[in-house]
């Protein structure tokens, strides 16, 4: 059966075969979800927002991977390292015959022959599996530590990468390190039962470092030693964060929310991990909280730091970023959304009441047609996608600005979320769309020139809150706090009424980059500062519109 014609029976009821459908192949797919399915938490999600031709391969690619741990793992010591050679073995050689009989490997070699996927990946996973079966793990170095993780994980990675369809070369070098990304945050998850065993996947001379050992670990003390040798490992994970942001907007646009929630679940994790500190040698990272956190996010003021009833964002940098790794503006506008998801769920988790981002200004028409439509694509398929989820988690949207030029797409999935979310009451963002600040000012001087010319208002009695209600968002309140990004020192026209007495913060990091310790270190800076709001006492506001 050609692929089209794969498809097409994937399509109606779910798997198939290249050649002759049989009942036996099905049944191995089927073995492999549900083993997928039973091992892979929080990953086995995201696997639900692949396309219908490609989740049973990548489910077949990973139901082998977890099920070949499970050999590793399971069973009688003395037998483990024998009935896992002779599955390496004969995992190999069906791989390369491309047949097997086998109620559960038969899926994976159908996978490979179908995908024309690289055996010798396969064999570098079976090797790295065997090596750690053998001995218990014991990296000197973080770089033997990446080689552990490249084998066991990187190396899955790459190999579902062609089911993904990238058009970039650097996406299955930067899919082998997200990988990696993974199996760290598997490492952590992990941390009890593993230190309970006597294992310890962390590089030793983290540990000389600090002078810790193993004991010290399982003890939990000396709590500051351990909170920064946590620390390290978080940090390392950023780093390996940033690197693989980009990869999202390198695959087919049908796999890019696969790839995006992948990157958001592994910052998610980390960030978690981050706040546990030394606490997550003893508790793991608990995968079910996480999920209900990531659906319901906590409420964690930072620390007895105030927090701004209104922050406001100009997003700045996406092309910059783009540019400096190599990639073409449209990928940097995908990483923005993916930050500016970030934001709102930084915003939940600190009860931040209104958040306002400047998305995309009058000022913006000036840029390529072809720049333009694919962010407007951009821009539509990450606001429909993210509809419920911002329903779910009480977010009310508000769109402002011009509502008769932007692209179809984006106008119609901007009015189809407000309209679903105008009820909502947790937190109200406002997404400034086709906005400038001049023409809405413009715009109050006209409406409030009409009502005196119709004698519905004297000029005399004209007065800032006639100005507010002639604004796009009549009720949006004054800001508090103003963060752009990507370093530059203006406020591009965003705001000019609401932004009188905002503090303002620019973050030097590009927006992509923009991430919970970057709102973090703005709220601290917002509460270092004294508000006097013209007058000679702090904390005394003036009426909007004063001198």
């Amino acid at each position: 059966m050609c692929r089209t014609g794969f498809r097409r029976y994937l399509n109606g009821a779910g798997f198939g075969v290249s050649g002759i459908i049989t009942p036996e192949l099905r049944e191995s797919y089927d073995l492999c979800e549900r083993v997928s399915k039973g091992r892979l938490g929080p990953l086995w999600a995201a696997t639900e927002l692949l396309p219908a031709e490609v989740r049973p391969h990548f489910c077949a690619v990973g139901g082998f991977a977890v099920w070949t741990d499970g050999v590793a793992d399971e069973g009688e010591p003395a037998d483990r390292e024998r009935v896992l050679a002779q599955w390496c073995t004969d995992s190999l050689a069906e791989a390369r015959a491309g047949r097997s009989e086998h109620p559960l490997r038969r899926a994976l070699v159908h996978t490979v022959r179908e995908w024309d996927l690289d055996v010798q990946i396969v064999e570098e996973f079976l090797e790295a599996t065997r090596a750690d079966c053998a001995a218990p793990p014991a990296f000197a170095t973080f770089a033997d530590q990446r080689r552990f993780l490249r084998g066991v994980a990187g190396t899955i990675a790459e190999l579902v990468t062609p089911l993904l369809r990238p058009d970039h070369r650097e996406a299955t070098r930067l899919m082998s390190l997200l990988g990696e990304l993974c199996q760290l945050a598997d490492i952590a998850q992990d941390f009890p039962v593993d230190l309970a065993a006597g294992r310890c996947y962390l590089p030793r001379e983290d540990l000389e470092r600090l002078g810790l050992d193993l004991g010290d670990i399982q003890r939990g003390e000396p709590r500051d030693a351990l909170d920064e040798l946590i620390g390290i490992q978080a940090a390392r994970a950023r780093n390996l964060l940033e690197q693989v942001t980009p990869v999202a907007g390198m695959v087919d646009v049908s796999c890019q929310p696969f790839v995006h929630a992948v990157v958001l679940g592994a910052e998610f994790h980390w960030r978690e991990v981050e706040r546990l500190g030394a606490r997550v040698l003893a508790e793991g990272v608990d995968s079910e909280a996480l999920r209900e956190a990531a659906l319901r996010p906590r409420r964690e003021p930072p620390g007895g730091l105030e927090v701004p009833a209104h922050v406001a964002v100009i997003m700045d940098g996406n092309r910059r970023w783009a540019a400096q790794r190599g990639l073409p503006a449209p990928q940097g506008h995908s990483a923005g959304m993916r930050s500016a998801l970030r934001l709102i769920v930084s915003a939940l988790r600190l009860g931040i009441a209104h958040l306002s981002v400047f998305g995309f200004s009058t000022e913006n028409w000036s840029r390529s047609p072809e720049e333009l439509a694919r962010l407007f694509d951009t821009a539509s398929e990450g606001i429909t996608r993210a509809t419920e989820w911002l329903h779910e988690r009480g977010v009310r949207v508000r769109w402002c600005g011009h509502r008769d030029r932007l692209d179809e797409s984006v106008a119609s999935a901007l009015a189809i979320v407000e309209n679903l979310t105008s009820n909502n009451t947790v937190l109200t963002l406002n997404v400034f769309a086709d906005y400038g600040g001049h023409d809405e000012l413009v715009s109050a001087a006209r409406a409030l020139a009409a009502e005196a010319v119709a004698g519905t208002i004297r000029p005399e009695d004209i007065g800032p809150a006639d100005i507010a209600r002639n604004c796009c968002a009549p009720d949006l309140p004054q800001v508090d706090l103003l963060i752009r990004t990507s370093g530059e020192q203006r406020i591009s026209n965003f705001l000019p009424w609401h932004l009188a007495y905002a503090e303002l913060v620019f973050e030097p990091a590009p927006w992509p980059d923009f991430g919970h310790r970057h709102l973090l270190a703005a709220l601290a800076d917002y509460a270092g500062r004294q508000r006097r709001f013209g007058s000679d006492s702090p904390g005394v506001p003036e009426p909007a519109g004063s001198g």
